[in-house]
């Protein structure tokens, strides 16, 4: 793969308020509370040269996977949807097969739980929550870690009990890049490095900076640690489209992104913009 490779934006949403509550969608993020579908997407990625992408779940909601599933099999250009089961159901497998036996069943290539909503911040080391965990694994599908600096340990410790798990932790763990503090959120990602298991998301950034000033040097400090902790060969790009447009336009997220990763090599860079996405999901 080249840097002109084809891009894979490793991370974006679908969502309708008309068809569903979303309550995490605030009144703060009135701006992006209106249906977001293919067909406001397209064109973006026709624009950017973006080709293939990764649709994430959005809502505790395994009707929303078999409605995201069915999206990817009549649109080209989604590659695959990470999901959400209930991974303390001990059915967790079943309804893995039942998903996979759906309209666009094939195209499932991940599990995520919005863990840095749950009270509790360990809930990664629940038993229950590791046993629902290892089935996604089980299935030959990757688990997404949607988790703050807080749920980092817990995290690790998931991470290291499950070693044959694919692991990839989202927006890298939505650093506090408005506050300009490397701490405590880079001492606790750093352990991560020395697992193989785990690949990290160069997503969400611009959300975690200030919406109104943010410039991509902001960025670059979390980046830069993010790339010695993971190197560019376990790093992805992801757009976190259509949350970004808080703060910025698609294509203003996908410079950024070419920007903080000017140091790596051409090949280097096109592993994070697409290669690896293309491994860690097999796609």
């Amino acid at each position: 793969m080249t840097e002109a490779s084809p891009i894979v934006d490793a991370h974006h949403h679908f969502w309708d308020p008309a068809e569903a509550a979303y309550p995490w969608l605030t009144d703060e993020l009135a701006a992006i509370r209106r249906r977001f579908g293919p067909e406001d997407l397209e064109p973006l990625l026709e624009a950017t040269g973006v080709e293939q992408t990764i649709l994430v779940q959005t809502r505790s909601s395994v009707a929303e996977t078999d409605a995201f599933l069915a999206t990817a099999a009549r649109t080209p250009f989604i590659a695959g949807v990470v999901g959400w089961v209930d991974l303390l159901d001990p059915g967790v497998a079943d309804a893995l097969a039942q998903l996979r036996g759906g309209t666009g069943g094939e195209k499932l290539l991940g599990i995520r739980h919005q863990v840095h909503d749950e009270p509790d911040p360990d809930w990664l080391r629940r038993s229950d929550a590791r046993r629902g965990i290892g089935a996604v694994g089980a299935a030959g599908l990757a688990y997404d870690l949607l988790v703050r600096s807080r749920e980092l340990p817990a995290a690790l410790d998931a991470a290291r009990a499950l070693p044959d798990v694919r692991f990839v932790i989202d927006h890298l763990a939505k650093p506090p890049i408005r506050d300009r503090e490397l701490q405590p959120w880079a001492d606790l990602i750093r352990p991560f490095g020395d697992l193989g298991n785990v690949w990290c998301k160069v997503s969400g950034l611009v959300t975690e900076a200030d919406w109104a000033t943010w410039r991509w040097q902001d960025l670059q400090p979390f980046v830069d640690h993010a790339l010695d902790v993971f190197g560019p060969d376990r790093l992805l790009f992801g757009s976190d489209w259509p949350v970004c447009l808080l703060a910025a336009t698609y294509g203003e997220v996908l410079d950024a992104a070419r920007a903080t990763l000017a140091g790596p090599s051409s090949e280097e860079r096109a592993a994070v913009f697409g290669g690896n996405a293309v491994a860690v999901y097999r796609l």
